[in-house]
């Protein structure tokens, strides 16, 4: 009697050769004309988040010094930040302190003296 050979199973099949796609740049996935991968890499290397810390922490303060300066007080405080936030909305939602939002930022009543 001759031996068989009996074809060898693995239980999965063939499988169709799938349709690769081609990798995708971020400058394609956001739409843009400029390349974003070298703008985030110069980023990187440049050292901005210095200078961006000390720009957001000017504006900071700039709006602080305004509101300070609306409730005719020299001197900034804690409050003054809070209303700098409060009244410029924009700062909260660049994301600049994740989790900052209006209802975390304190209680915003203004006493008028009588």
């Amino acid at each position: 009697m001759p031996l068989r050979k009996s074809p060898k199973m693995s239980g999965r099949g063939k499988k169709a050769p799938t349709k690769t796609t081609g990798a995708v740049s971020r400058s394609a996935r956001a739409g843009l004309s400029f390349p974003v991968g070298r703008i985030h890499r110069l980023l990187r290397k440049g050292n901005y988040a210095q200078r961006v810390g000390a720009y957001l922490c000017a504006e900071i303060l700039e709006l602080a010094g305004n509101a300070c300066r609306d409730n005719k007080r020299t001197r900034i405080a804690p409050r003054h930040i809070l209303l700098a936030f409060r009244f410029q909305c924009p700062l909260c939602r660049v994301s600049v302190f994740p989790g900052c939002n209006e209802h975390c930022m304190g209680y915003l009543a203004s006493i008028q003296p009588s």
